[in-house]
């Protein structure tokens, strides 16, 4: 090898060796048993590599143990009218959620707060009133979704699925404009849950639509629940107070008032 070779080898190497440093990384030069500059930047890359690998697992294990750490339901539902009351009837507090399950709000909410409402009604310190609304009917093609829904959803608190149809539906909600589940995917859905023949049937009937439309049409026109003369979802009250869910402790408030 000529010298000019050996220069521009030497130069590449003190800027190879120059990156390191400045990552924080110092640089051991070839000898016996040694690594040349080459060797150690793929040395350090797989171990970058095996690094990355390990955070992925443990942060997928992590996952894991949330998903299992997640509470089970374990409290009584009741169905009146329209409405679903989840808890113990002595409890407490009573929290009175409305919503609609096309409303991508409410998915949010649940997703946020599920847990934390499941734990608390499970000990006892809440019930919840889940008020089936159905504003955004239209938001579908064809119309009519969120009735639909509200009405398997009643219809699986007759079935004694409720909680777990209930987080189903949040947790594949279709998206606003889209035509949301026919009434036979509502049926599978809580077939696979455990529902008996008669839940199809309820699905199927839609007997409970004049209940969710009563249930709309009261709580849209109740000022209490009005942010500026309008009424959306999801709405939250709390012993008939509704509540600001921007504030993340408003349940723990709640409990310890």
């Amino acid at each position: 090898m000529g010298g000019a070779d050996r220069s521009d080898r030497k130069r590449r190497q003190a800027a190879a060796e120059a990156r390191l440093r400045a990552a924080g990384i110092t640089p051991k030069r070839r000898g016996p048993g040694g690594l040349s500059g080459t060797s150690l930047v793929l040395t350090i890359v797989a171990v970058v590599v095996i690094a990355a690998i390990v955070v992925g697992v443990v942060v997928t294990m992590n996952n894991r143990a949330s998903d299992a750490a997640a509470p089970a339901p374990a409290y009584p539902v009741a169905r009146n009218g329209a409405m679903i009351t989840a808890g113990q009837a002595a409890a407490p507090v009573t929290v009175d959620i409305y919503e609609d399950y096309l409303c991508p709000y409410c998915e949010r909410f649940e997703t946020t707060y599920k847990d934390e409402l499941t734990t608390a009604l499970n000990e006892g310190k809440i019930k919840v009133n889940y008020h089936a609304i159905s504003i955004l009917d239209r938001a579908s093609n064809p119309v009519g979704y969120s009735t639909r829904a509200a009405n398997a959803a009643i219809c699986a608190a007759d079935a004694g699925i409720f909680p777990a149809y209930h987080a189903q539906l949040y947790a594949e909600q279709p998206a606003e404009g889209s035509a949301g589940f026919t009434n036979d995917e509502l049926t599978a859905k809580g077939t696979a849950l455990g529902a008996g023949p008669a839940f199809g049937q309820c699905v199927a009937a839609q007997a409970n639509t004049g209940l969710i439309e009563n249930a709309t049409n009261t709580a849209a026109a109740t000022p209490a629940l009005q942010t500026n003369g309008q009424f959306g979802t999801p709405t939250i009250a709390v012993n008939g107070a509704k509540v600001d869910v921007n504030d993340t402790s408003w349940l723990q408030k709640a409990i310890q008032a």
